[in-house]
């Protein structure tokens, strides 16, 4: 538990795929890089299958472009690293009040 909310965190998106039952996610918080699928590419697979979870996308490599295709693709934030915790909680609590 943090701050209120229950929270699990995966290797990569590939073990978030294959271990969580999706419908039971509040909500995602991506790294725009990680290893195997990015969190835009995961982000991406999750809108094409039917998810509607939403999803906040990190990052610490932010150009106009990225934060263009993220938001595009449908992340509720995109937020540059360093973030502060409380500009991230109001993401997290926004996005799962919108679900």
């Amino acid at each position: 538990m943090s701050v209120g909310f229950a929270v699990e965190t995966f290797q990569s998106a590939e073990a978030f795929l294959k271990s969580v039952d999706r419908d039971k996610v509040g909500c995602v918080v991506l790294d725009l890089r990680m290893a195997g699928l990015s969190g835009l590419d995961l982000l991406r697979h999750l809108v094409a299958t039917g998810s509607r979870v939403p999803a906040i996308i990190l990052t610490a490599h932010a150009d106009d472009e990225t934060r263009r295709r993220s938001l595009e693709a449908g992340a509720m934030a995109f937020l540059e690293k360093p973030v502060r915790s409380a500009v991230l909680l109001d993401a997290v609590r926004t996005a799962l009040a919108s679900a």
